[in-house]
């Protein structure tokens, strides 16, 4: 079995994971076939690692040219999976190529690097295909993750582009969380292995509670405020539909003292990076998000989901409510809802109501606070060197130190919050690794 690969299995010792889900081993076997795979799994199922797996025996460690492309329709989701490559720890590198973040060092990463796998948008690798900054002939196997989604953000021509000039694909692979009738030309896919584990939803339905909360004015805002107040310190997300009712809502909650971060498509990618970090390592509890944080963000953990707006449609209603009740988690996911507003039948009539008290506590501050570090992976800093910096100049113990993200031009660290006066006062002037910096809070 490819599973039992003795790459594989250091890669998994490495990401502290004992045992492959069901669908994981599915696409493994497949993936050891000759014929191209399709495979349509649920949000949160584990789809990464089902593709990223059996490329560690097919990657040549000798190799300096490109030899896979991963597609994806999102820079957020692109990041995702360098980052749980990365995790694994192999000999192999990887470039993320994305709109929004310089074209000429991703053209430099890759000269310099030589990397195996490139993963990015379809825009930003139809402009380096255009430039000639790799050769894609060394290219023997295409991922295309998050198919669906990756039509129905128009990417289709690109995706033409690009795989036309692929010559030398010995393997396709396609993700999807939804069915699709057919699956378009472009794709050059021949004989397929279809794995389909889309049918079986009633566990994760049974993981999911669904909750209505009834706002007795049209503006849900007091009855958002109130729900988070109960909600506490557990980790949330509410959908919005658009960015301006995203920036009006987190603006409106921070007023109220509900510390929260926004996220959405109209943001700069850093300060996008930045709330995701801060959401991620729990010095926010609460991400006010378009429909943008739906798919592909691997965030762990997320107790509840809160449909500030109604869903556009059931996909997207699956989607938002897939953030939660992930692998053996449970989760709940509210619907602030008007009394006159009209409920679409895919969502069932019999929902358990939630009240709310009248007076609301301010849930606490996070523990953990967010710094921010001037200098990154391009300045030769790495993890280690954070980690020490801030237990011997800082005075800092193990447990006082939380995750740490390493960036190509800066980092994020999450501090004890009872710590930081302390650090920021210990660590004045001093040098990290030879080099000084800001080091403050993130904004």
């Amino acid at each position: 079995m490819l599973q039992n690969n003795e790459l594989i299995q250091t890669a998994l010792r490495n990401l502290k994971i004992e045992a492959l889900n069901p669908m994981q081993e599915a696409a493994i076997n497949a993936s050891a076939q000759e014929k191209d795979v399709i495979l349509l799994s649920p949000t949160g199922s584990g789809k990464t690692l089902a593709f990223l797996l059996p490329l560690l025996t097919t990657l040549t460690p000798t190799h300096d040219n490109v030899q896979v492309l991963i597609l994806v329709p999102s820079r957020e989701l692109a990041l995702q999976i360098e980052s749980v490559f990365k995790s694994m720890n192999t000999s192999w590198k990887t470039c993320c190529c994305y709109g929004g973040h310089p074209m000429a060092e991703e053209r430099k990463s890759i000269a310099g690097n030589h990397p195996a796998i490139i993963i990015g948008t379809p825009g930003r690798l139809t402009d380096h295909l255009g430039k000639g900054t790799f050769n894609p002939d060394t290219i023997h196997t295409l991922i295309i993750d998050e198919f669906d989604k990756s039509l129905e953000y128009g990417f289709h021509d690109e995706m033409a582009e690009i795989i036309a000039q692929l010559p030398g694909l010995k393997k396709r692979i396609l993700l999807s969380a939804t069915d699709a009738e057919e699956i378009p030309q472009f794709t050059g896919m021949n004989e397929t292995v279809k794995l389909n584990f889309l049918t079986d939803t009633t566990e994760d339905d049974s993981r999911l509670r669904l909750m209505k909360v009834v706002s007795p004015a049209k503006d849900k805002i007091e009855s958002l405020y109130k729900l988070l107040c109960k909600l506490g310190s557990s980790s949330s997300i509410v959908f919005c539909n658009h960015r301006e009712a995203v920036d009006r809502v987190s603006a409106l909650l921070a007023e109220k003292g509900i510390y929260n971060e926004r996220f959405h498509g109209g943001m700069e990618q850093p300060d996008r990076e930045r709330a995701l970090y801060k959401f991620r390592n729990g010095s926010c509890h609460v991400l006010v998000s378009t429909d943008l944080a739906a798919r592909g963000l691997d965030i762990p953990e997320i107790e509840h989901i809160i449909h500030y707006h109604l869903p556009v449609n059931e996909e997207a209603f699956t989607h938002r409510n897939g953030r939660t009740a992930r692998w053996d988690a449970r989760g709940t996911s509210y619907l602030i809802l008007h009394s006159e507003e009209p409920v679409p039948a895919y969502i069932p009539a019999d929902i358990e109501i939630r009240n709310l008290p009248e007076q609301a506590s301010r849930p606490p501050k996070p523990i953990w606070v967010t710094l921010y570090i001037g200098k990154g992976k391009k300045d030769k800093l790495s993890r280690m060197d954070i980690a020490g910096f801030f237990h011997k100049k800082g005075n800092l113990a193990r447990e006082d130190v939380g995750a740490i993200d390493v960036k190509e031009h800066y980092a994020f660290v999450a501090i004890r919050r009872t710590k930081v006066k302390q650090l920021l006062n210990l660590i004045q002037g001093e040098k990290i690794k030879g080099m000084k910096t800001v080091i403050e809070e993130a904004d």
